[in-house]
């Protein structure tokens, strides 16, 4: 896997040269959300589809 800064300056790089700082803080916004939920299906933080809706429900 690669590191966050490897990931980060690839995910920059695919951008259009005339991005703007929200479009890049955006990118890597999604990359460190993404990458915490991977983490946290690694370590079983995860319920199920049935208990969200419940959850949903109590709102």
């Amino acid at each position: 896997m690669n590191t966050l800064k490897q990931e980060a300056l690839a995910a920059i790089a695919q951008l259009p040269d005339v991005a703007d700082i929200d479009t890049i803080m955006y990118k890597l916004y999604v990359i460190d959300k993404v990458r915490k939920g991977r983490e946290a299906v690694e370590r079983g933080e995860t319920i199920s589809a049935e208990d969200l809706k419940q959850e949903i429900e109590s709102w």
